[in-house]
């Protein structure tokens, strides 16, 4: 069955953990569905794992909007979310509804994240009453990652932690169906999500929350760059992958691929009518 908003806040009130990978293209997308995984976050991550960037920062609308197409085509069963990239949604409620609209009408999102606390509810009111189910992102916010010095851990003093309480009571009232929690201490994420009614989607947030997302390249070994401490390599298919190019690249230079089995025949009486052809 179609997982949506509704299935979230059912998921969190039967006490039922919530599943969520990201994808960014279709046949990725068909397998994570067929999986049985709840959602697929098209995560401004791509601007690292597929595109190359040294972070999220220089990932555009169209960008997000050519890979949430992918995805959405291949995904039948999970809800597809997408990422509001950076500067989409800051500059104006305007721009944040539009932009939003852009991602659901032209990239087939059911629904949209974007980063930031108090300073974006403003945001996430006007989105969700323009229709568009909105989930939030607090903690280590990869678009701020300038603002916080790099990647670091949030809420671990007791100023920040009661900031981060503060702003997902604050995105909670603004009408997020979820909230996704970066790299933020276990207990505390636990705790926030006892005292709010949405969903609390963790990653590198500890087994309080009320599901788990992990970037897909990292569960499987295929980003080289480097492994966050709170992904879980599942499969080490990077490796395997490299094994296999190796393999190819050497059967092509010694030419025992393609072997016989991996051809088409003809009748080789043509081949010689075009000879005599050409000799004539």
């Amino acid at each position: 069955m179609k997982t949506t908003v509704t299935t979230f806040r059912d998921a969190k009130q039967n006490k039922e953990k919530i599943s969520m990978l990201t994808a960014y293209d279709y046949s990725t997308a068909k397998l994570i569905d067929a999986a049985g995984v709840n959602s697929i976050l098209v995560g401004d991550s791509l601007g690292m794992v597929c595109l190359g960037y040294p972070d999220t920062l220089s990932v555009t609308m169209e960008d997000m909007i050519h890979h949430t197409k992918a995805v959405s085509r291949g995904a039948e069963n999970a809800l597809v979310i997408a990422d509001m990239p950076f500067m989409s949604y800051q500059t104006s409620v305007y721009d944040a509804v539009v932009n939003a609209g852009r991602l659901v009408k032209e990239g087939g999102a059911q629904a949209v994240k974007l980063e930031g606390g108090l300073e974006v509810c403003d945001q996430i009111r006007a989105i969700v009453n323009a229709s568009i189910p909105v989930c939030a992102h607090l903690g280590l916010t990869p678009q701020s990652v300038n603002a916080f010095g790099g990647y670091k851990v949030q809420g671990k003093e007791e100023g920040p932690a009661k900031k981060l309480l503060e702003e997902a009571k604050g995105v909670e009232a603004a009408g997020a169906f979820a909230v996704v929690f970066e790299c933020v201490p276990e207990a505390l994420a636990a705790y926030i999500s006892e005292e709010i009614s949405i969903p609390v989607i963790g990653i590198g947030a500890g087994r309080g929350c009320d599901g788990q997302v992990l970037v897909y390249q990292d569960m499987l070994g295929l980003f080289s760059d480097f492994t966050p401490k709170f992904a879980k390599v599942y499969k080490e298919l990077g490796k395997e992958m490299k094994e296999a190019f190796a393999s190819y690249a050497d059967e092509v230079k010694n030419a025992k691929f393609p072997e016989e089995k991996h051809t088409f025949k003809m009748d080789e009486g043509i081949i010689e009518k075009i000879k005599k052809q050409e000799l004539s």
